[in-house]
């Protein structure tokens, strides 16, 4: 009996560890020990900013984020915990915790307590692909604030964000001088550090020198996979990973070119938001729509100019 309640237990903090899509501030002894956070800062080097890690900032379970209506999905980021859990969970233990809300199917993540615009939002956005880089740069934004507060927490204030940032258009926003910035971190219902804000506003002037380059930013982080939405097919929550490769090599270059909290997982996250990596479980109502999403949007990428 000890043992069979000690792999229920482990099961369900190893869901928390995994769960893609959320960061929180709070930590518990069951968290993994070896959880980071990378946070750029000005006065930091390339070497010194992809180094920074605080052990403290742990993966949350019920956490989401979005912020426009026609898209979706994580400089500081969560590492990855300690190696070989993932292979802790049994199938049945992911089933229990599936207890989705209504009728759908759900990925695993989203249960009955699940906070309604979370739902929504994993419903109607995430693993949507996203080539607008207003929408890009509010994606990247929110998912810098995931340092700070849940998915749902930024979800409710999502209209009010808008409003502040101007409805994140990256030109506006590059321009906000200090009085603005000192307004926005002064407010008491977005919550938002002052140095938070200048973050938003040093990647708004980084994404125009991007821009400029590659004629997009949309083109430029498209770019890193060849404009192909990469679909996964996960059938468990300990499967999907917080951190790629990938995620890594685009976290590195952005970082390179003056981009602050973007580190691997936050990237990463950014990347399941923007259906660059579509992750959805393969059970989930979503994944047949956004699979045929992410096929369509490749080939009208492929098509001649």
């Amino acid at each position: 009996m000890r043992s069979s309640q000690g792999k229920s237990s482990l099961s369900r903090q190893h869901l928390q560890r995994v769960y893609p899509l959320g960061i929180q501030k709070s930590c518990s002894i069951l968290s993994l020990s070896s959880l980071s956070l990378s946070q750029n800062s000005n006065a930091s080097s390339l070497n010194s900013s992809m180094s920074s890690w605080d052990p403290k900032i742990p993966v949350s379970v019920h956490k989401l984020f979005s912020s426009w209506e026609n898209s979706e999905i994580l400089a500081g980021a969560v590492g990855k915990g300690t190696p070989g859990l993932d292979r802790v969970r049994s199938s049945s233990a992911d089933d229990e915790l599936n207890n989705e809300p209504g009728s759908l199917k759900r990925c695993n993540w989203i249960t009955q307590s699940s906070d309604e615009v979370y739902v929504s939002f994993h419903d109607e956005c995430w693993g949507v692909p996203v080539y607008d880089d207003n929408q890009l740069f509010e994606l990247l934004a929110m998912c810098g604030m995931l340092i700070d507060h849940s998915w749902s927490e930024i979800l409710r204030r999502r209209e009010m964000l808008r409003e502040a940032f101007a409805e994140f258009d990256h030109i506006l926003v590059a321009k906000m001088e200090e009085k603005e910035i000192m307004e926005i971190s002064c407010s008491k219902e977005l919550m938002l550090a002052e140095c938070r804000v200048r973050c938003i506003v040093d990647n708004a002037k980084c994404m125009q020198r991007v821009a400029k380059e590659f004629g997009s930013f949309s083109g430029y982080i498209w770019g890193h996979v060849n404009r192909k939405p990469t679909v996964n097919r996960y059938k468990y929550p300990r499967s999907v990973p917080l951190r790629t490769p990938k995620s890594e090599a685009i976290s590195k270059d952005l970082v390179r070119r003056g981009f602050r909290l973007v580190g691997p997982v936050i990237v990463y996250s950014f990347m399941q938001a923007a259906g660059i990596a579509m992750d959805h479980l393969v059970d989930c109502f979503r994944f047949g729509d956004c699979v045929r999403l992410a096929e369509r949007s490749w080939g009208l990428s492929n098509l001649p100019m």
